[in-house]
């Protein structure tokens, strides 16, 4: 960490809430995760061992055309130029492992519901060992702000996996949750909500528990738009399941549409003044995935070494443009839920020891 960026976290880590308040921009949090996307695309891009492998790749020639290039920076920039031409320059990017900069999960387990429990909880939980749709004993981030005065029914959460309602506890917490295929709901439906309810009846998804991205993505956006809620979750969920399915192909170009969407939704914030110039994102997964690209790569669990090693990313108007962190560093998916907090100018806390605010993202 640099000087100055370590006096700037110890001035945020002594002074108040109030005095933080008071000094960051940022009034707004959008927390976003893609399911099961591996630091190596990110950092990388796509593996030449997999785009040319047509037991993954069903057109190598096409894929080929769209994400080859002769170096990682030019492949991980043709598959996410969101993330690289504009969180690169404007934001700061965590995990390449190649560099020593090292993101983690901390739960045991390396699965979906461990992982969202810990990003959204701010530490892993034992008992949460399973991708059952058992309704979350522990308090969210995302509940524990709703709870406060300013963010009370200003938050709402939207995911592609029929689990997040429980994750979330939706009963307990209060929060609105559009997950799986639950259409979107109330009197007030915009002529897209309508159109996107009568599509999602009528397209059929490849999962049983999973519905398309697409679907997600515009239920949050007009939501966004509706009701300009404070703290916004959204969980992409395609990359994951493609991986399941072995399909290379598709798991790059749901990765490469995720950025387009994440891009699309940091137009509209600044273009909105209600977010403008007053809104973070905070980025990142669930879990990685198995090290071997032709076999472990599926799947993801205690079973499968690097299934543990995930990556952050933060835009916005009180991060440091510091790009990639090439800096030697262990960070922890237990830090999302207290760093994503600290940027409203709030110490959450919780029953449990939480994950420590990430300074170098905090100016």
């Amino acid at each position: 960490m640099k000087g100055c960026l370590a006096i700037a976290f110890l001035s945020f880590a002594f002074f108040p809430a109030a005095f933080a308040q008071q000094t960051l921009k940022t009034e707004n949090i959008f927390l976003i995760t893609l399911d099961g996307m591996r630091w190596e695309e990110l950092f990388e891009g796509a593996a030449d061992t997999m785009i040319n492998d047509m037991d993954m790749v069903k057109d190598t020639a096409a894929i080929q055309a769209l994400f080859a290039g002769a170096t990682p920076i030019e492949k991980r920039e043709k598959l996410l130029p969101f993330f690289w031409n504009t969180i690169g320059q404007l934001g700061q990017l965590y995990g390449n492992r190649r560099l020593g900069n090292q993101v983690d999960c901390s739960n045991f387990y390396w699965f979906s519901y461990p992982g969202y429990n810990e990003i959204l909880v701010g530490y892993s939980d034992p008992a949460i060992n399973s991708n059952n749709k058992v309704y979350n004993p522990n308090v969210t981030v995302l509940e524990w702000l709703n709870q406060q005065m300013a963010f009370n029914g200003r938050v709402a959460a939207f995911g592609s996996w029929d689990v997040f309602p429980y994750i979330i506890n939706d009963k307990r917490s209060g929060i609105p949750v559009n997950a799986g295929f639950q259409p979107a709901t109330g009197h007030d439906l915009t002529p897209k909500e309508q159109v996107l309810n009568q599509l999602q009846e009528e397209i059929p998804s490849p999962w049983s528990s999973v519905r398309l991205d697409a679907f997600t993505h515009h239920y949050a956006l007009e939501y966004i738009k509706k009701q300009h809620p404070r703290v916004v979750y959204i969980s992409y969920g395609e990359t994951d399941d493609f991986a399941h399915d072995g399909r290379y192909d598709h798991y790059l170009t749901s990765a490469h549409q995720t950025d387009v969407w994440i891009k699309d939704l940091w137009h509209y914030t600044q273009s909105d003044p209600f977010y403008a110039g007053k809104t973070t994102f905070l980025i990142t997964t669930d879990h990685g995935r198995g090290n071997s690209p032709k076999t472990a790569w599926k799947s993801h669990g205690k079973t499968f070494d690097g299934s543990n090693a995930i990556w952050l990313a933060v835009l916005g108007p009180d991060t440091p443009a510091l790009g990639e962190m090439n800096n030697k560093g262990q960070y922890w998916q237990n830090q999302v839920a207290k760093t994503a907090a600290a940027f409203l100018g709030l110490d959450y806390t919780n029953v449990e020891e939480v994950g420590k605010v990430i300074g170098e993202m905090i100016r």
